[in-house]
């Protein structure tokens, strides 16, 4: 090669390579770009658009828990629960100690509509619970799932934990259900009352 065309072949390859390279620059402002595009379409509500902008994060920095939960987010809605379920494991797996994934991971399992998945979905409440003991949407989440089993003290209990959290959480209602269910009528029509009254009515 004539040294004159040197520097300017060496310049291509150089570019050319750092296209292949996984954590180039190049290739993580690709997936920031794709990360906005994919909060984009998430506040938009567009969940096809989002689960593949969060993919082509994903393709680029397969270690970005934030694109598997948001995916998973995504797929949620697009009732894809089996999907959603994998998201969220790969997001435990890369960060254990993010309770806000059990609490979806729960929540998919919850509504993917098979029984047997209630156990596991308690016990990613529960998981979650463990690492933020103060999250009312874990225990009314948890209460649903026990009352999907016909677990009215368990339901009740989780409500009143729900309650206590935070007094104005609409879990009145769902606690009035566990309580008819089980028998308690006087309960019941308390606490639809109570529910009444936040409701404005």
């Amino acid at each position: 090669m004539p040294p004159k065309y040197r520097p300017i072949f060496l310049i291509i390859f150089a570019f050319l390579f750092a296209l292949t390279l996984p954590g180039s620059t190049f290739g993580q402002q690709t997936a920031e770009e794709f990360l906005k595009r994919g909060k984009t379409d998430t506040i938009r509500n567009d969940w096809d658009d989002a689960v593949a902008d969060y993919s082509k994060v994903i393709e680029t920095d397969p270690k970005n828990t934030f694109a598997y939960t948001s995916r998973g987010f995504a797929n949620i809605h697009q009732r894809d629960f089996n999907a959603a379920i994998a998201d969220y494991s790969k997001a435990i797996k890369l960060k254990p100690k993010d309770a806000t994934s059990y609490y979806y991971r729960g929540l998919a399992r919850t509504y993917r509509g098979d029984k047997g998945d209630l156990d596991s979905a308690i016990a990613d409440y529960t998981k979650g619970i463990k690492l933020k003991p103060n999250d009312a949407d874990v225990y009314y989440a948890r209460g649903i799932a026990k009352g999907k089993k016909s677990d009215w003290d368990g339901a009740i209990a989780d409500y009143s934990k729900t309650i206590a959290i935070n007094p104005k959480y609409p879990a009145y209602r769902n606690r009035g259900d566990a309580k008819k269910a089980k028998g308690d009528q006087a309960g019941a029509d308390a606490d639809f009352a109570q529910a009444k009254r936040l409701q404005g009515g």
